[in-house]
């Protein structure tokens, strides 16, 4: 790469303190990284060469330098990579596990949102943005609205904790999102569990079709251990597809043949440790289509970062583990 400019991921996520309950009944709670640092993590295993990482991720004063040192043991961090330290305490959530995939989780904390005067010189020579709503307050609407309207590069969001409130106890609940559709029109690529979807719309195909009229290109449902299902703008097949960065009308798109959609199951996976496997799935598979993959390749490839997720406990060392770099004891 020398003598080449390599090409500037964005990151928009929070750090957050996590205190895990009920994971493996054996143990006592366990006290780690959580939040974006499992996006990190499969970004920097599985993005391709030309590739560097550039958080654009506030972190409370609190926990600044120890998020700093999760960041340093990135291969892939840009040479200036550097996080926005805020004057507030860093997020910290406290997870209750009842089965594999049902929890509750309560927040306190709280870094402040990013407006749009603050965020739009973060963009400056930023070639693609992976969001990812962990707590759901990285951003409003409005600001959402702004990016698309000023950033040209490709824009992948995982709507996440969009969907949760906050009770004044702190406990984390689902409720329904207002304004679905202007959330889905900031967006080329969006990513829901089904929970998720079910605050946004009544079925994957209403949700579809909402999203991908509103003008994004994909919709990726994961449905945890069956897989993901995903509808595609008629056409579009891999990120080259966008032929300009202003996204294409749903009306224009449906002109040119019917959606498309499919079920990509999920690999076996051994029985362990589930947190963050949405976020590495999410990672490695915008990693794979920043490398040129095709969507159903790109998937393959995030159910093999999944279910390699679940043998590592935490966010530290993934993406060492994640690239095969340390074998289980």
């Amino acid at each position: 790469m020398t003598g080449r400019r390599r090409k500037r991921l964005g990151i928009i996520g929070t750090f957050v303190w996590d205190v895990i309950h009920g994971r493996d009944p054996r143990d006592v709670p366990v006290e780690e990284w959580g939040g974006v640092t499992y996006s990190l993590g499969a970004l920097d295993a599985a993005l391709p060469d030309d590739w560097e990482i550039v958080p654009i991720i506030k972190v409370g004063s609190d926990l600044a330098e120890r998020a700093r040192a999760f960041l340093r043991g990135l291969r892939r961090a840009a040479p200036d990579a550097a996080l926005y330290e805020v004057p507030f305490p860093n997020n910290r959530v406290e997870l209750f596990y009842f089965s594999e995939e049902q929890r509750t989780e309560y927040l306190t904390g709280g870094v402040p949102p990013w407006n749009w005067a603050a965020l739009k010189p973060t963009l400056e020579g930023i070639d693609a943005l992976y969001v990812n709503f962990l707590s759901g307050f990285e951003m409003e609407l409005e600001t959402a609205q702004l990016l698309r309207q000023h950033y040209r590069g490709p824009i992948y969001a995982d709507l996440h904790s969009l969907v949760l409130a906050l009770r004044p106890d702190g406990l984390r609940v689902a409720q329904p999102l207002p304004r679905v559709r202007e959330w889905c029109a900031c967006f080329d690529l969006i990513q829901v569990n089904e929970d998720e979807l079910a605050m946004m719309a009544p079925d994957p195909l209403a949700l579809a079709a909402t999203a991908l009229d509103a003008g994004a290109h994909c919709l990726v449902v994961t449905l945890g251990r069956r897989g993901v299902a995903y509808f595609a703008q008629p056409g579009f097949e891999r990120l080259s597809d966008l032929d300009t960065p202003v996204v294409q009308s749903g009306a224009l798109a449906s002109a040119l043949g019917p959606v498309r959609t499919e079920l990509v199951p999920a690999l076996q996976a051994a029985d362990g440790d589930p947190t963050g496997c949405g976020d590495v799935w999410g990672g490695t598979y915008f990693s794979r289509l920043l490398a040129g993959d095709k969507l159903s390749d790109a998937m393959r490839a995030a159910h093999r970062a999944a279910a390699r997720n679940v043998e590592h406990r935490g966010a530290t060392g993934l993406a060492n583990f994640l690239r095969g770099e340390i074998s289980l004891t």
